[in-house]
């Protein structure tokens, strides 16, 4: 890795550990959409951030009054590069208390995804992966809501 990517990491980290603490505070309430992306070959596609361990599915936060299905399809083109995709629709919500937030996230599958990943600050590595052999350092939350929606897949 680079020196320079090192560099952006640890800020990055520095800054989310600081948000951390402020939601320590004021336990917020808040409201995510991340994607099950699929290819049209059925690999998922996942992301690693600069500031989180592991991958995850791609997403993020969104205002309470934000459908679910725009975030998680602005999320896609943004952490990803998505240029086009298939069926959209959404697959399940969950409620979560992590990081000291009150979270209701809600997962959204994309089917057919083409994508061309770009430099992003948040983003440092996408990956394909089979269904059926996630990477081992798949977070633990991306995990149970993949093997959650698995079925229905």
């Amino acid at each position: 890795m680079k020196a320079s990517d090192v560099a952006l990491r640890f800020v990055l980290t520095a800054l989310q550990s600081l948000r951390k603490s402020l939601w320590f505070v004021s336990r917020p309430k808040t409201f995510g959409a991340h994607a099950i992306a699929l290819t049209a070959e059925g690999k998922i596609i996942l992301v690693k951030l600069r500031y989180a361990r592991g991958w995850g599915l791609p997403g993020g936060g969104r205002s309470e009054d934000e459908p679910a299905v725009d975030a998680a399809l602005r999320e896609l083109r943004e952490e990803i590069g998505m240029i086009s995709h298939g069926e959209v629709r959404p697959a399940a919500d969950f409620h979560e208390s992590t990081d000291f937030k009150r979270d209701t996230a809600q997962v959204i599958v994309v089917r057919h995804v083409v994508y061309r990943p770009r430099w992003n600050l948040e983003v440092e590595r996408v990956c394909e992966a089979d269904l059926d052999s996630l990477p081992p350092d798949l977070s633990p939350i991306g995990r149970r809501w993949i093997e959650t929606i698995r079925p229905s897949l």
